[in-house]
């Protein structure tokens, strides 16, 4: 199965696509994975992205694909694949059909998760991580630690990223609306969307998707 899964940030998508992945015995191939991969390789795209990242630019969307062509090229992903991060804008959705059909290939299902935009911000601002251990992570609704500000784990002192405020996440919402819901549109032209509530345990969610899917 050819998945491509989209949704605003704080959907869950990367703890969907690893679920489903799983679940469906396939790759789960996330943008953010590929970029490190290369980079820490030191592939030719890799090389190639890390000099525009190091110069503040956007990487060009013909070094992601690229990148996104070789991952979907090895043999793990011949029975399908779950796409996280990519496409990511309608020129990169064109370009991977194009690659697809180029193989004889098609997407199966384009599955999006559904949250509303104060949720979205409720669950980014919201987000806590230990100075000490950035695996420790915690929520002031959904999961606040016994004492306001202190690691339940190490005791180490909680802090807000700065991408975490509530004004950047508004501002990445806006990138979103912009740059990545129009590829919805454009797979709802082939009937591919699928749509689905991303609200509720992380299981619900799951498990939705897979009914949805199926």
């Amino acid at each position: 199965m050819r998945i491509v899964l989209v949704g605003p940030p704080g959907a869950g998508k990367g703890t969907q696509a690893a679920y489903l992945a799983e679940n469906l015995s396939i790759p789960h191939i996330s943008t953010g994975d590929l970029f490190r991969a290369n980079i820490s390789q030191g592939t030719d795209l890799g090389r190639q992205a890390k000099s525009y990242m190091d110069a503040g630019e956007l990487v060009p969307d013909e070094v992601t694909i690229g990148m996104a062509k070789d991952r979907m090229e090895r043999p793990d992903a011949t029975g399908g694949f779950l796409l996280d991060g990519f496409p990511r804008n309608v020129s990169q959705a064109e370009a991977l059909d194009a690659m697809l059909k180029s193989e004889g290939m098609t997407l199966d299902a384009v599955l999006d998760l559904e949250v509303p935009e104060d949720e979205v911000v409720k669950r980014i601002a919201g987000r806590r991580i230990c100075r000490n251990d950035s695996s420790h992570v915690f929520h002031v609704t959904y999961s606040p630690p016994a004492q306001e500000g202190v690691c339940d784990v190490c005791g180490g002192d909680l802090y807000q990223r700065d991408d975490d405020s509530e004004t950047t996440v508004r501002k990445r919402l806006e990138v979103y609306h912009t740059q990545t819901e129009p590829i919805i549109d454009y797979y709802r032209g082939q009937g591919l969307v699928v749509t689905i509530s991303a609200l509720g345990k992380v299981t619900e969610v799951t498990q939705r998707a897979m009914a949805a899917l199926q």
